[in-house]
């Protein structure tokens, strides 16, 4: 049975450029594509356009994705007092942050399998 958008939890990545950070873009654009998550705009939140603070303070469960320990993606939600249901660093993984490279689709395959098993414990 497939869960409403409403009862999805959210998910919120970080994009910078380093190979780490389009990786944790890129697994929740595959929760969001797999009808894990509803993936909304971190860019937006931290920018404290209206209506996604306004999606983002809703009290969904949230699923949060930094590629390093910088942890963007949670702070950009710390503005507006929102604490994630689970976070995840994607350097707990395994996962190394580096400049003008891409990051490794096996890796990523790896890491999104350990997400998922963490995921369906929410």
């Amino acid at each position: 049975m497939m869960q409403s958008a409403k009862e999805k939890p959210l998910v919120y990545s970080c994009s910078g450029c380093s190979s780490a950070a389009q990786m944790a873009n890129d697994l929740a654009l595959k929760l969001d594509r797999q009808g894990v998550a509803e993936m909304s705009c971190i860019a937006g939140v931290g920018g404290h356009v209206k209506p996604l603070v306004v999606t983002a303070t809703s009290g969904r469960r949230m699923i949060v994705l930094d590629g390093c320990v910088l942890a963007c993606a949670k702070a950009c939600l710390q503005q507006h007092g929102v604490v994630p249901t689970v976070h995840f660093n994607l350097s707990k993984f395994g996962v190394k942050k580096v400049k003008n490279e891409t990051y490794c689709p096996q890796q990523s395959e790896e890491v999104y399998d350990q997400l998922l098993q963490q995921i369906n414990t929410l």
